[in-house]
């Protein structure tokens, strides 16, 4: 089918101010095929990077230009399928993973616990983690925050942050993991961030600082609002919904320097 059939969208040029599947238009009765084939090959991009496995000593090796000792775990969840079917067993740490916690927790505990996970985006982990966690560390360092050892989590979900961080005694623990992709996005990194971290932690108790990617919110602005929010945190003493980021004139293009969107800062 050649271009003259497709009737074009009157709404067509909105297409150029979002990455959505917006005014896609027809022809005859169905979508063009060139739309088709676009969602087929997003839809085959999510399902793989869901079904992705964490490539965790390259990671590691990658990580290791942050400057903090690594400690490699794995959740209960013994395997992807497991991880995909049992979300609880991916929510803990095994009880080897314990154990290595454990062993590398500081005496005197931590500001701030980092975690990088796989979530349902091993790709978003693989591509986005090392520059963002190698610029919060440098940003936290010079506010005399002091972190814990890096963990980077297998088959891991958000609220293994809790476990990991009441065993490394930090007051804050931030996971950094891949979200569930969508037809848009594959390789999108969120940020979860909890205080005074312990099992039995509800999602109301966390924020979240989401769409963590060069074409969504560029590193440079998560990291500025990443520090804010959890020096607030630590400052105040709580995080989730009691925790707003209160900045006022600033946006996610004052960071990005692009002009395109407002800051993201959500409740999770």
């Amino acid at each position: 089918m050649d271009d003259s059939t497709i009737i074009r969208d009157p709404w067509s040029g909105a297409r150029r101010y979002t990455p959505a599947r917006v005014a896609l238009g027809r022809a005859g009765g169905s979508l063009p095929t060139a739309e088709v084939l676009d969602f087929a090959a997003a839809h085959a991009a999510a399902r793989d990077a869901v079904r992705a496995e964490l490539d965790v000593r390259a990671l590691a090796e990658t990580l290791a230009i942050a400057g903090l000792p690594i400690v490699t775990v794995d959740s209960a969840a013994a395997d992807r399928p497991t991880y995909l079917q049992r979300p609880d067993l991916g929510r803990r740490l095994s009880n080897a993973g314990r154990d290595a916690v454990k062993a590398a927790a500081p005496a005197d505990g931590c500001d701030i616990a980092i975690i990088v996970a796989d979530g349902l985006s091993a790709l978003a982990a693989d591509r986005h983690a090392a520059p963002l966690v190698t610029a919060l560390a440098s940003a936290l360092r010079e506010r005399g925050l002091r972190g814990g050892p890096l963990c980077v989590a297998r088959q891991a979900r958000v609220a293994i942050e809790d476990e990991i961080g009441e065993l490394l005694g930090a007051r804050l623990a931030l996971i950094l993991l891949g979200e569930r992709p969508g037809l848009g996005a594959a390789d999108s990194l969120g940020a979860y961030f909890v205080h005074d971290p312990r099992p039995g932690r509800t999602d109301a108790e966390r924020n979240c600082v989401s769409n963590i990617r060069p074409a969504g919110l560029p590193i440079p602005a998560a990291v500025e609002t990443l520090v804010y929010v959890m020096t607030e945190s630590l400052r105040r003493g709580i995080s989730g919904v009691a925790l707003k980021d209160e900045r006022a004139g600033t946006t996610i293009a004052d960071a990005a320097g692009d002009g395109r969107a407002p800051r993201a800062l959500d409740v999770s």
